[in-house]
């Protein structure tokens, strides 16, 4: 077990000694601080951000992968990543989540979803589980209506080069690494 899943599975387990602070609450996400009792006996305030669980997707044929090169304006840039998406949809299985996100924003559809199990984005703070999947026998799909604050083109990358654009810095997005390294490294 990795040492930052052993880290939240304690703090899952931690005393909350103070009522929660909600900062901000919304159907997609929490924002709250909790003091947490540590095993040392020491206090310490922790901050949650609790969005709804994720799906990534990433489309592959026999040569490529199928990233999206994506207006992120957090980072006020352009990022090459894969198909990704919340599952906010009341009774909507991970599956189709992936299916759904495939279908709008790279207007694709697929025979197979894969699933290549889940990383969190950023466990010091976040409890945002990303669920991954892998998706094969891809044809194009019609236009579902994107969110209107996605702008993004689709990237064909041949599998070969992958990993040198890791290495380059032109893939930088965290989810993407994972989901490309578990696919390719089977």
């Amino acid at each position: 077990m990795s040492p930052a899943r052993r880290f939240f599975r304690w703090l899952l387990r931690q005393e909350v000694i103070s009522l929660n602070n909600i900062i901000y609450d919304s159907p997609r996400l929490v924002i709250e601080t909790k003091d947490i009792l540590l095993p040392n006996g020491k206090e310490r305030k922790y901050l949650f951000v609790q969005p709804v669980e994720a799906v990534c997707i990433l489309p592959t044929d026999e040569e490529y992968v199928y990233l999206i090169r994506q207006y992120r304006a957090v980072i006020d840039s352009y990022i090459l990543e894969v198909v990704a998406g919340g599952m906010d949809k009341e009774g909507e299985s991970k599956e189709d989540a992936a299916r759904r996100e495939l279908a709008e924003e790279a207007r694709m559809q697929a025979e197979e979803i894969i699933p290549r199990g889940f990383v969190y984005s950023s466990p010091g703070f976040c409890t945002e589980k990303l669920w991954l999947f892998e998706a094969r026998g891809l044809s194009p799909c019609e236009d579902l209506e994107m969110d209107e604050d996605e702008i993004i083109e689709q990237v064909k990358v041949r599998k070969e080069d992958v990993f040198s654009l890791i290495a380059s810095g032109e893939i930088s997005d965290a989810k993407t690494i994972a989901l490309l390294t578990r696919v390719l490294n089977q």
